[in-house]
């Protein structure tokens, strides 16, 4: 278990970093800014938080940054969040693609705030933490039957069943989040999310964003890349938080 932590701590430091350094690459082409759809479109800023969440990133793997890095981390994704996304889908809230960018880097934040550890982060915190994970995941599980035809659209055709498996990774979803809120089998819920994610990575994410499924634009695609990035921060955070007894 303390090997799956401590490469769940690097895959979520380095998508953390990664996502940092989009935003920065990207942040003067105005056909693409910022690389997260969470931050406003404008480019000092993409830059300035690119900055900070490389930083952040990089403290997730120094112990004695740990605890600043990840409440930053945190705190920020949370913020623009709120501010920039949440109007948004309170004037959309059937938009499910807007319910992912709500919900995906308030996840992200939580597993950041979560890190430290239950002896130095706060009950409260680490409730409320859970809470939004459990929440996120269950949503997520939930659009995956609303969204059936859709999500099953985007898997590749070597891969056999696709209602099949948009349907089990929409109860797994479901179950995952249910253990994670009520403390249920949650060392098996924080693995085999992170291992849900982690096949996505692999079979969806990475193969489509490097242009093997011969999407038009995939490789340009800012989407794409954050996407990828989100991914491996949602593959990594639960399995650096499994057996850590939050």
């Amino acid at each position: 278990m303390k090997t799956l932590n401590r490469s769940g701590r690097w895959l979520f430091s380095f998508a953390v970093v990664a996502l940092g350094a989009e935003n920065i690459v990207r942040a003067h082409d105005t056909n693409s800014i910022p690389a997260l759809p969470f931050l406003p479109p404008i480019p000092w800023l993409a830059i300035l938080f690119g900055i900070l969440w490389i930083a952040c990133g990089v403290g997730l793997l120094i112990e004695r940054w740990l605890r600043p890095s990840a409440y930053t981390l945190g705190a920020t994704y949370i913020f623009w969040t709120l501010v920039h996304v949440v109007p948004q889908y309170i004037a959309n809230p059937g938009d499910m693609g807007l319910r992912t960018i709500v919900f995906e880097p308030l996840s992200l934040a939580c597993i950041a705030l979560l890190l430290p550890g239950p002896a130095v982060t706060p009950k409260w915190l680490t409730l409320t933490c859970r809470a939004i994970i459990a929440i996120a995941m269950i949503v997520f599980g939930v659009d995956h039957f609303l969204g059936l035809v859709f999500i099953a659209s985007l898997i590749p055709g070597w891969i056999p069943w696709h209602i099949f498996w948009v349907a089990f990774f929409g109860v797994a979803f479901i179950a995952a989040g249910i253990g994670i809120g009520f403390g249920w089998r949650e060392d098996w819920s924080w693995a085999g999310l992170g291992f849900m994610f982690a096949l996505w990575v692999i079979a969806l994410h990475i193969p489509r964003t490097l242009g093997f499924y011969h999407i038009p634009g995939a490789i340009s695609d800012p989407d794409e890349w954050s996407s990828l990035f989100i991914a491996i921060g949602l593959w990594g955070g639960p399995w650096a938080l499994a057996k850590n007894r939050q």
